[in-house]
């Protein structure tokens, strides 16, 4: 069977290349992991919000869908326009998630997500206990009673403003290194042919 050039095209996918200032919202994301207080939970603690969940520690789940468990998700986004949200990394603002729901949900509200239809949510995979799921996460965050720290007023101004324009200082370099690349991209396509 011979295949037309179109089938074969369609077979093949470059691998997505990268960009400096596509990493702009992980340095966002590490500056606030830097800071934000992470609290060590008991095992009576975590034994508490797998019963709330009705999860089991040996054959851990998603909270989200049920897939296996890779991982705890802060059911509450640490990080919002670049700054803390002031919510903890803490038992009372983590649940267990499959990488896929961790990723996919980001930093939206995890409720508004669950029954949306982001590429890899519950909804868009056809869970089919979403609602049981949503209650069960509603009776943990009822129990968690998780409220954020105003975190900008606990530091010094002088402080927070150092660090943050260190931040900027981090962003602005990252895009000089961007444009620069582009420049080194072009010079290096003008002296080499396709064929590498």
């Amino acid at each position: 069977m011979t295949m037309t050039d179109k089938q074969v095209l369609a077979c093949f996918k470059m691998p997505g290349g990268s960009t400096i200032t596509g990493r702009t919202t992980s340095i966002r994301n590490v500056f606030v992991a830097a800071i934000v207080p992470i609290i060590r939970p008991t095992a009576d603690e975590i034994r508490q919000v797998l019963e709330i969940l009705h999860l089991d520690a040996i054959d851990l789940r998603c909270s989200y869908c049920g897939d296996r468990a890779t991982e705890w998700d802060h059911l509450r986004p640490l990080v919002k326009d670049g700054k803390p949200t002031g919510y903890p990394s803490s038992i009372r603002n983590l649940v267990p998630s499959c990488g896929k729901c961790n990723q996919s949900k980001g930093s939206t509200n995890w409720q508004d997500w669950m029954n949306g239809i982001a590429r890899h949510s519950p909804t868009s995979r056809k869970v089919t206990d979403i609602e049981k799921r949503i209650s069960y996460l509603q009776q943990y965050e009822s129990w968690a009673d998780c409220v954020p720290l105003n975190v900008k007023d606990l530091v010094s101004p002088k402080l927070w403003d150092q660090y943050y324009g260190l931040q900027e200082e981090i962003l602005s370099k990252m895009r000089d290194a961007q444009k620069l690349s582009k420049e080194i991209a072009l010079e290096i396509k003008s002296r080499t042919n396709d064929h590498h």
